[in-house]
């Protein structure tokens, strides 16, 4: 701790309690126990711990506005998750300020100095593809302007995070598949930096191994929208590398590659099944109606505003960061077999 302001994670840490506990222990909360608010005291003044002035002036000057910056507006799952956050913020009688990142990290820093001007009481995020440095949100949280993450969220960052179980409903994607008789399944992931990455193609692989499939790296592949699916699955198709099931990481990639079959005079679900992850507008509507994975993008939002809601209620300096996880549900339509 030298050459440092020592914080109350400090004080937590050597104490061996959590770090809400000694904020409140600090501001002689009847929760906490006399011989816990002793020792936090005595050990705040030898440490000499100086609360940070600056970040609770800021806290106390806040706006009622909820900053959301995301990926992009044009997902049917992120129009869904901000409605979520609306309806609970205007219940509680904040506005909210809507910016997209556009996938670009430069425009993802820029959006989190605005919202610092603005002085947002809070920010809910889900992070852009290029994003692999979050400093900027620790620059909100010092400045006393809470983070939330949803969806595509940042496992350095100890912040607030809400996601659903992508390793789980990538699994039942996959099982699904399986169980309809398809034993070439290609998965088209998206960056493996992103926890959704991740868990997705985790999930594809677990289902994979349940069912005694062998892994073929021939049919795994970095491919996240739609124009790529279509060129991918084309290029897949023409080569004799021809899949008998895909699962894409989102609906829009997964329609990419269903328009690709169809295009090139395949059958979908007879000659290639396909599913996605999301359940947007745009699944029911694609020909034949697409298999997916329901995010259930509303709940998200309003869990979201919750936990930022909550935060701002205690108005603690620390706390102990929670991730929440929403399950998901498989929606069986036409682009793939009935089992």
């Amino acid at each position: 701790m030298k050459g440092r302001q020592v914080t109350i994670k400090d004080i937590a840490a050597e104490l061996g309690i959590s770090a809400s506990t000694v904020s409140r222990a600090l501001k002689d909360h009847p929760d906490i126990s006399v011989e816990t608010k002793k020792a936090v005291n005595e050990l705040a003044e030898k440490l000499n711990y100086k609360p940070n002035v600056l970040a609770l002036s800021l806290r106390q000057s806040r706006s009622k506005i909820i900053g959301v910056i995301i990926p992009e507006l044009i997902h049917h799952f992120f129009s869904s998750v901000i409605s979520g956050i609306d309806d609970l913020a205007y219940a509680n009688g904040y506005s909210v300020m809507i910016a997209q990142s556009n996938e670009s990290f430069e425009r993802e820093v820029n959006e989190t100095q605005v919202m610092l001007s603005s002085r947002v009481a809070g920010v809910l995020v889900s992070v852009s593809k290029k994003t692999k440095n979050f400093e900027h949100f620790q620059v909100l949280e010092d400045n006393g302007i809470p983070v939330v993450f949803f969806d595509r969220v940042s496992k350095e960052m100890k912040m607030d995070k809400v996601v659903v179980d992508d390793f789980d409903g990538a699994f039942k994607a996959v099982d699904y598949l399986i169980k309809t008789g398809c034993k070439r399944i290609a998965h088209y992931g998206t960056s493996m930096h992103l926890l959704i990455g991740k868990n997705r193609h985790n999930g594809y692989l677990h289902a994979l191994f349940k069912n005694n499939i062998p892994i073929d790296d021939s049919l795994i592949f970095k491919c996240d929208d739609y124009d790529e699916a279509w060129y991918l699955t084309e290029k897949l198709i023409k080569s004799g590398n021809m899949p008998d099931g895909i699962f894409a990481v989102n609906d829009i990639t997964a329609i990419g590659a269903l328009q690709a079959v169809k295009h090139l005079g395949l059958r979908v679900p007879e000659d290639i099944s396909i599913v996605g992850f999301t359940n947007g507008r745009i699944s029911t509507m694609s020909d034949p109606p697409l298999t997916t994975i329901e995010q259930h993008g509303y709940e998200m939002g309003q869990i979201a505003v919750r936990i930022l809601l909550n935060r701002l209620e205690k108005d603690e300096e620390e706390h102990e960061p929670e991730t929440r996880v929403i399950k998901t549900d498989l929606i069986v339509r036409e682009s793939t077999k009935q089992i």
